[in-house]
Protein backbone atom coordinates (compact mmCIF):
# COMPACT_ATOMS: atom_id res chain seq x y z
CA UNK A 1 0.00 0.00 0.00
CA UNK A 2 0.80 3.47 -0.45
CA UNK A 3 1.84 5.96 2.05
CA UNK A 4 -0.73 8.78 2.80
CA UNK A 5 1.90 11.00 4.07
CA UNK A 6 5.62 11.74 2.69
CA UNK A 7 8.29 9.74 4.48
CA UNK A 8 10.79 12.16 5.68
CA UNK A 9 14.87 11.60 6.16
CA UNK A 10 16.94 13.00 9.25
CA UNK A 11 17.42 16.10 7.48
CA UNK A 12 13.64 16.40 6.13
CA UNK A 13 13.81 15.79 2.73
CA UNK A 14 11.35 13.32 1.27
CA UNK A 15 12.60 9.38 0.89
CA UNK A 16 12.48 10.04 -3.29
CA UNK A 17 12.30 5.70 -3.21
CA UNK A 18 9.01 6.27 -1.28
CA UNK A 19 5.33 6.93 -2.42
CA UNK A 20 3.55 10.06 -2.02
CA UNK A 21 0.10 10.86 -2.10
CA UNK A 22 -0.96 13.61 -4.36
CA UNK A 23 -4.65 15.07 -4.87
CA UNK A 24 -6.63 11.69 -5.93
CA UNK A 25 -3.46 10.28 -6.54
CA UNK A 26 -0.18 8.59 -5.73
CA UNK A 27 2.87 8.74 -6.99
CA UNK A 28 6.02 7.13 -6.10
CA UNK A 29 10.03 6.93 -7.75
CA UNK A 30 10.45 3.06 -8.74
CA UNK A 31 13.81 1.27 -10.24
CA UNK A 32 13.03 1.38 -14.09
CA UNK A 33 13.78 -2.79 -13.59
CA UNK A 34 10.62 -3.02 -11.28
CA UNK A 35 8.54 -1.84 -14.22
CA UNK A 36 9.05 -5.17 -15.88
CA UNK A 37 6.76 -6.97 -13.85
CA UNK A 38 3.88 -4.03 -14.94
CA UNK A 39 4.31 -4.36 -18.62
CA UNK A 40 1.02 -4.97 -19.40
CA UNK A 41 -0.19 -2.30 -17.13
CA UNK A 42 2.10 0.13 -19.24
CA UNK A 43 0.93 -0.99 -22.49
CA UNK A 44 -2.64 -0.37 -21.63
CA UNK A 45 -1.73 2.80 -20.30
CA UNK A 46 0.01 3.84 -23.70
CA UNK A 47 -3.29 3.00 -25.51
CA UNK A 48 -5.24 5.22 -23.44
CA UNK A 49 -2.11 7.98 -23.25
CA UNK A 50 -3.55 11.73 -23.92
CA UNK A 51 -0.87 12.10 -26.45
CA UNK A 52 1.13 9.54 -27.87
CA UNK A 53 4.93 8.54 -27.71
CA UNK A 54 6.64 5.11 -28.74
CA UNK A 55 9.67 6.31 -27.11
CA UNK A 56 7.89 6.00 -23.48
CA UNK A 57 6.52 2.78 -24.06
CA UNK A 58 7.13 -0.33 -22.80
CA UNK A 59 8.67 -2.09 -25.88
CA UNK A 60 11.24 0.80 -26.72
CA UNK A 61 11.92 2.78 -22.99
CA UNK A 62 13.08 -0.91 -21.85
CA UNK A 63 15.25 -2.32 -24.26
CA UNK A 64 16.57 1.57 -24.01
CA UNK A 65 17.48 1.08 -20.38
CA UNK A 66 18.79 -2.21 -20.64
CA UNK A 67 21.35 -1.16 -23.51
CA UNK A 68 22.07 2.27 -22.51
CA UNK A 69 21.03 3.85 -19.44
CA UNK A 70 23.86 1.37 -17.12
CA UNK A 71 25.99 4.91 -16.95
CA UNK A 72 22.99 6.72 -15.48
CA UNK A 73 21.02 5.67 -12.80
CA UNK A 74 17.53 6.37 -14.43
CA UNK A 75 14.44 5.58 -12.21
CA UNK A 76 10.53 6.09 -13.07
CA UNK A 77 7.97 8.29 -11.60
CA UNK A 78 4.88 5.76 -11.35
CA UNK A 79 1.58 7.87 -11.14
CA UNK A 80 -1.48 5.85 -9.98
CA UNK A 81 -5.08 6.77 -9.34
CA UNK A 82 -7.76 4.18 -8.28
CA UNK A 83 -5.92 1.65 -8.22
CA UNK A 84 -4.38 2.01 -12.19
CA UNK A 85 -1.45 3.05 -13.44
CA UNK A 86 -2.28 6.43 -15.02
CA UNK A 87 0.98 8.17 -15.63
CA UNK A 88 5.18 7.42 -16.32
CA UNK A 89 7.94 9.34 -16.79
CA UNK A 90 12.45 8.30 -16.74
CA UNK A 91 13.76 10.73 -14.69
CA UNK A 92 17.43 10.55 -13.70
CA UNK A 93 19.38 12.72 -11.53
CA UNK A 94 21.58 14.35 -12.99
CA UNK A 95 25.23 16.65 -12.09
CA UNK A 96 25.22 18.78 -14.55
CA UNK A 97 23.08 21.05 -16.91
CA UNK A 98 24.94 20.97 -20.42
CA UNK A 99 28.13 21.85 -20.09
CA UNK A 100 27.04 23.60 -16.60
CA UNK A 101 27.68 21.83 -12.93
CA UNK A 102 24.58 22.70 -12.15
CA UNK A 103 22.60 19.70 -10.74
CA UNK A 104 18.95 18.96 -11.92
CA UNK A 105 16.15 16.58 -12.05
CA UNK A 106 15.63 15.35 -15.79
CA UNK A 107 13.57 13.54 -17.76
CA UNK A 108 15.58 10.83 -19.35
CA UNK A 109 16.53 10.49 -22.97
CA UNK A 110 19.11 9.42 -25.32
CA UNK A 111 20.36 10.01 -29.01
CA UNK A 112 17.75 7.52 -30.70
CA UNK A 113 14.62 8.90 -28.24
CA UNK A 114 13.24 11.85 -30.17
CA UNK A 115 9.94 12.71 -28.25
CA UNK A 116 10.60 13.17 -24.01
CA UNK A 117 6.32 13.11 -23.66
CA UNK A 118 5.57 11.23 -20.56
CA UNK A 119 2.58 8.45 -21.01
CA UNK A 120 -0.56 10.38 -19.34
CA UNK A 121 -4.05 8.58 -19.08
CA UNK A 122 -6.55 11.37 -21.19
CA UNK A 123 -8.38 13.76 -18.26
CA UNK A 124 -5.19 13.31 -16.01
CA UNK A 125 -2.75 15.63 -17.41
CA UNK A 126 -3.11 18.19 -14.42
CA UNK A 127 -2.72 15.71 -11.74
CA UNK A 128 -0.11 13.83 -13.05
CA UNK A 129 1.93 16.87 -13.07
CA UNK A 130 0.83 18.42 -9.72
CA UNK A 131 1.85 14.96 -8.43
CA UNK A 132 5.18 15.12 -10.13
CA UNK A 133 5.62 19.02 -9.12
CA UNK A 134 4.82 17.85 -5.78
CA UNK A 135 7.39 14.69 -5.40
CA UNK A 136 9.98 16.91 -7.04
CA UNK A 137 9.64 19.52 -4.67
CA UNK A 138 10.13 17.33 -1.46
CA UNK A 139 12.68 15.28 -3.25
CA UNK A 140 14.80 17.61 -4.78
CA UNK A 141 17.75 16.96 -2.80
CA UNK A 142 20.66 19.39 -4.33
CA UNK A 143 18.55 19.36 -7.59
CA UNK A 144 17.91 23.23 -8.63
CA UNK A 145 14.93 22.67 -10.96
CA UNK A 146 13.25 19.91 -13.09
CA UNK A 147 14.52 20.06 -16.75
CA UNK A 148 12.71 18.15 -19.09
CA UNK A 149 13.59 17.80 -22.67
CA UNK A 150 11.92 17.13 -26.43
CA UNK A 151 8.60 18.20 -25.32
CA UNK A 152 5.76 19.30 -28.02
CA UNK A 153 4.68 22.70 -26.79
CA UNK A 154 0.69 22.92 -28.04
CA UNK A 155 -0.66 19.63 -26.29
CA UNK A 156 -2.61 18.47 -23.70
CA UNK A 157 0.19 17.05 -21.80
CA UNK A 158 2.11 20.86 -22.22
CA UNK A 159 -1.60 22.23 -21.04
CA UNK A 160 -1.75 20.11 -18.36
CA UNK A 161 1.60 21.22 -17.07
CA UNK A 162 0.74 24.83 -17.23
CA UNK A 163 -2.44 24.57 -15.30
CA UNK A 164 -0.19 22.56 -12.80
CA UNK A 165 2.01 25.19 -11.95
CA UNK A 166 0.39 27.50 -9.99
CA UNK A 167 2.65 30.61 -8.98
CA UNK A 168 5.99 28.66 -9.68
CA UNK A 169 8.22 29.43 -12.84
CA UNK A 170 8.51 27.54 -15.96
CA UNK A 171 10.36 28.56 -18.38
CA UNK A 172 11.06 27.23 -22.13
CA UNK A 173 14.63 27.54 -22.56
CA UNK A 174 14.96 26.19 -26.06
CA UNK A 175 12.17 25.72 -28.27
CA UNK A 176 12.38 24.75 -32.52
CA UNK A 177 9.98 23.29 -35.49
CA UNK A 178 10.31 19.96 -37.03
CA UNK A 179 8.99 18.63 -40.05
CA UNK A 180 4.82 17.39 -39.47
CA UNK A 181 3.01 15.29 -42.18
CA UNK A 182 -0.70 16.34 -41.57
CA UNK A 183 -3.10 17.16 -44.63
CA UNK A 184 -6.42 16.38 -45.89
CA UNK A 185 -5.00 16.57 -49.37
CA UNK A 186 -4.18 12.87 -51.40
CA UNK A 187 -0.53 11.74 -51.46
CA UNK A 188 -0.58 13.44 -55.55
CA UNK A 189 -1.96 16.29 -54.25
CA UNK A 190 0.04 17.47 -51.28
CA UNK A 191 3.20 16.47 -53.30
CA UNK A 192 1.96 18.71 -56.18
CA UNK A 193 1.28 21.28 -53.23
CA UNK A 194 4.72 21.04 -51.75
CA UNK A 195 6.87 20.62 -54.60
CA UNK A 196 7.49 22.84 -57.82
CA UNK A 197 6.54 20.76 -61.34
CA UNK A 198 10.25 21.00 -62.67
CA UNK A 199 10.95 19.43 -59.09
CA UNK A 200 8.50 17.02 -59.41
CA UNK A 201 9.30 16.25 -62.86
CA UNK A 202 13.08 15.60 -61.74
CA UNK A 203 11.77 12.79 -59.40
CA UNK A 204 10.08 10.82 -61.72
CA UNK A 205 12.92 11.01 -64.45
CA UNK A 206 14.81 9.86 -61.28
CA UNK A 207 12.53 6.83 -60.81
CA UNK A 208 12.69 6.06 -64.73
CA UNK A 209 16.43 5.94 -64.52
CA UNK A 210 16.77 4.06 -61.32
CA UNK A 211 14.20 1.43 -62.98
CA UNK A 212 16.24 0.91 -66.03
CA UNK A 213 19.17 -0.69 -63.98
CA UNK A 214 16.72 -3.76 -63.02
CA UNK A 215 13.05 -4.61 -61.01
CA UNK A 216 12.51 -1.47 -58.88
CA UNK A 217 9.49 -1.88 -56.29
CA UNK A 218 8.08 -0.43 -53.06
CA UNK A 219 7.69 -3.22 -50.32
CA UNK A 220 5.31 -2.48 -47.16
CA UNK A 221 5.61 -4.96 -44.68
CA UNK A 222 3.58 -5.20 -41.04
CA UNK A 223 4.37 -7.77 -38.49
CA UNK A 224 7.67 -10.02 -37.78
CA UNK A 225 7.61 -11.72 -40.90
CA UNK A 226 11.19 -11.10 -42.52
CA UNK A 227 11.87 -8.88 -39.22
CA UNK A 228 15.44 -10.37 -38.74
CA UNK A 229 16.44 -9.94 -41.90
CA UNK A 230 15.17 -6.49 -42.53
CA UNK A 231 16.91 -5.09 -39.75
CA UNK A 232 20.25 -6.85 -40.70
CA UNK A 233 19.97 -5.25 -44.08
CA UNK A 234 18.54 -1.96 -42.67
CA UNK A 235 22.13 -1.93 -40.20
CA UNK A 236 24.11 -3.28 -43.13
CA UNK A 237 22.62 -0.31 -45.32
CA UNK A 238 22.88 2.85 -42.64
CA UNK A 239 26.77 1.96 -41.52
CA UNK A 240 27.96 1.71 -45.47
CA UNK A 241 27.20 5.22 -45.45
CA UNK A 242 28.11 8.42 -43.88
CA UNK A 243 26.54 7.69 -40.58
CA UNK A 244 29.22 4.65 -40.49
CA UNK A 245 32.06 6.79 -41.41
CA UNK A 246 31.27 9.44 -38.71
CA UNK A 247 30.81 6.60 -35.88
CA UNK A 248 27.38 7.48 -35.77
CA UNK A 249 25.11 4.23 -37.35
CA UNK A 250 23.18 2.30 -35.22
CA UNK A 251 25.42 -0.43 -36.12
CA UNK A 252 28.89 1.73 -35.15
CA UNK A 253 28.19 0.53 -31.15
CA UNK A 254 26.33 -2.95 -30.10
CA UNK A 255 24.21 -1.34 -27.19
CA UNK A 256 22.72 0.82 -30.23
CA UNK A 257 22.56 -2.14 -32.77
CA UNK A 258 20.58 -4.09 -29.72
CA UNK A 259 18.34 -1.47 -28.97
CA UNK A 260 17.38 -1.45 -32.92
CA UNK A 261 16.41 -5.27 -32.80
CA UNK A 262 14.93 -5.48 -29.71
CA UNK A 263 12.25 -2.08 -30.06
CA UNK A 264 11.63 -3.39 -33.50
CA UNK A 265 10.42 -6.49 -32.17
CA UNK A 266 8.62 -5.15 -29.57
CA UNK A 267 6.92 -2.87 -32.00
CA UNK A 268 5.93 -5.31 -34.26
CA UNK A 269 4.31 -8.02 -31.85
CA UNK A 270 2.15 -4.98 -30.72
CA UNK A 271 1.39 -4.07 -34.38
CA UNK A 272 3.52 -0.62 -33.79
CA UNK A 273 5.52 -1.26 -36.60
CA UNK A 274 5.63 -0.11 -40.74
CA UNK A 275 8.76 -1.16 -42.80
CA UNK A 276 8.72 0.23 -46.00
CA UNK A 277 11.59 -0.42 -48.34
CA UNK A 278 13.06 0.80 -52.27
CA UNK A 279 14.25 -2.47 -53.82
CA UNK A 280 16.20 -2.51 -56.99
CA UNK A 281 16.19 -6.73 -58.13
CA UNK A 282 14.65 -7.34 -54.53
CA UNK A 283 17.78 -5.46 -52.66
CA UNK A 284 17.43 -2.28 -50.83
CA UNK A 285 18.31 0.81 -51.76
CA UNK A 286 16.26 2.57 -49.37
CA UNK A 287 14.80 1.85 -46.17
CA UNK A 288 12.62 3.74 -43.36
CA UNK A 289 11.57 2.32 -40.08
CA UNK A 290 7.94 4.20 -38.73
CA UNK A 291 6.09 3.04 -35.09
CA UNK A 292 2.45 3.54 -35.56
CA UNK A 293 0.74 5.37 -32.44
CA UNK A 294 -2.68 6.33 -33.70
CA UNK A 295 -3.41 8.83 -33.71
CA UNK A 296 -0.20 9.95 -34.99
CA UNK A 297 3.37 8.04 -36.54
CA UNK A 298 6.80 8.08 -36.06
CA UNK A 299 9.17 8.45 -38.96
CA UNK A 300 11.39 6.96 -36.62
CA UNK A 301 14.98 5.97 -38.91
CA UNK A 302 15.97 6.38 -42.16
CA UNK A 303 18.87 4.85 -44.77
CA UNK A 304 19.68 4.68 -48.24
CA UNK A 305 22.37 3.22 -50.39
CA UNK A 306 24.49 5.95 -51.05
CA UNK A 307 26.41 4.56 -54.95
CA UNK A 308 22.75 5.63 -55.74
CA UNK A 309 22.52 8.83 -54.45
CA UNK A 310 22.30 10.25 -58.03
CA UNK A 311 18.67 9.06 -58.15
CA UNK A 312 18.00 10.25 -54.66
CA UNK A 313 16.49 7.10 -53.46
CA UNK A 314 15.32 8.84 -50.15
CA UNK A 315 13.69 11.27 -52.12
CA UNK A 316 12.07 8.53 -53.83
CA UNK A 317 11.62 6.65 -50.91
CA UNK A 318 9.36 9.94 -49.50
CA UNK A 319 7.36 10.50 -52.49
CA UNK A 320 5.79 6.40 -51.75
CA UNK A 321 5.69 7.19 -47.70
CA UNK A 322 3.02 10.26 -48.73
CA UNK A 323 1.02 7.11 -48.32
CA UNK A 324 0.19 8.07 -44.44
CA UNK A 325 -1.78 10.34 -45.64
CA UNK A 326 -4.44 8.12 -46.65
CA UNK A 327 -4.39 5.97 -43.47
CA UNK A 328 -7.74 6.57 -41.54
CA UNK A 329 -6.46 5.74 -38.08
CA UNK A 330 -3.29 8.33 -38.73
CA UNK A 331 -4.27 11.94 -38.47
CA UNK A 332 -0.29 13.11 -38.49
CA UNK A 333 2.80 11.70 -39.17
CA UNK A 334 6.06 13.46 -36.91
CA UNK A 335 9.66 12.92 -38.96
CA UNK A 336 11.47 12.67 -35.39
CA UNK A 337 14.06 15.50 -37.99
CA UNK A 338 16.11 18.09 -36.45
CA UNK A 339 15.15 21.62 -37.96
CA UNK A 340 15.73 22.72 -40.86
CA UNK A 341 16.51 19.10 -41.93
CA UNK A 342 18.14 19.52 -45.63
CA UNK A 343 15.80 17.05 -47.52
CA UNK A 344 12.04 16.66 -45.16
CA UNK A 345 11.65 20.34 -44.79
CA UNK A 346 11.61 20.54 -48.31
CA UNK A 347 8.99 17.94 -48.60
CA UNK A 348 6.88 17.83 -45.52
CA UNK A 349 5.01 21.38 -45.38
CA UNK A 350 3.96 21.21 -41.40
CA UNK A 351 5.97 21.86 -38.29
CA UNK A 352 5.44 20.77 -34.59
CA UNK A 353 6.93 23.12 -32.20
CA UNK A 354 9.11 20.96 -29.52
CA UNK A 355 10.75 22.57 -26.46
CA UNK A 356 13.16 22.63 -23.18
CA UNK A 357 11.66 23.20 -19.79
CA UNK A 358 12.99 24.08 -16.82
CA UNK A 359 10.63 24.68 -13.82
CA UNK A 360 11.27 25.83 -10.55
CA UNK A 361 11.26 23.22 -7.50
CA UNK A 362 11.52 23.02 -3.64
CA UNK A 363 11.40 25.96 -1.47
CA UNK A 364 11.08 29.81 -1.97
CA UNK A 365 15.27 29.97 -1.69
CA UNK A 366 15.77 27.53 -4.65
CA UNK A 367 12.94 29.33 -6.26
CA UNK A 368 14.92 32.58 -6.20
CA UNK A 369 18.42 30.70 -7.20
CA UNK A 370 16.31 29.26 -10.14
CA UNK A 371 14.81 33.00 -11.21
CA UNK A 372 18.16 34.05 -11.18
CA UNK A 373 19.99 31.34 -13.01
CA UNK A 374 17.32 31.11 -16.12
CA UNK A 375 16.64 34.92 -16.35
CA UNK A 376 20.30 34.28 -17.63
CA UNK A 377 19.86 31.54 -19.75
CA UNK A 378 17.17 33.30 -21.41
CA UNK A 379 18.87 36.70 -21.45
CA UNK A 380 22.25 34.60 -23.58
CA UNK A 381 19.73 32.59 -25.91
CA UNK A 382 16.04 34.13 -25.73
CA UNK A 383 13.87 30.70 -26.88
CA UNK A 384 10.00 32.65 -25.98
CA UNK A 385 7.99 33.45 -23.55
CA UNK A 386 8.18 32.30 -19.99
CA UNK A 387 5.49 30.97 -18.20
Amino acid sequence: MFSSSPPLHEDGIVDPAMPVSAGDGTIACVPWSAMVQEEAAWDALSRRASEPNPFCESWYLLPSLRHLGGSECVSILRFERNGRLTGLLPIVRSRSYYRWPIPNLSGWLHANAFLGTPLIERGAERAFWRAVLAWADGASGAALFLHLRAMPLDGPVHRGLIAALGPRLCATVHREERALLQSSLSPDGYLEASLSGKKRKEIRRQWNRLAELGHLAIERCHGNDGLDDWIHQFLTLEAAGWKGRAGSALASGEPTAALFRDALAGAALRGRLERLALTLDGKPVAMLATFLAPPGAFSFKTAFDERFARFSPGVLLQREYLDMLTRPEIDWTDSCAAEDHPMIDHIWRERRQVGRLSIAIGGRLRHALFRRFVAAELARNPAGPRT
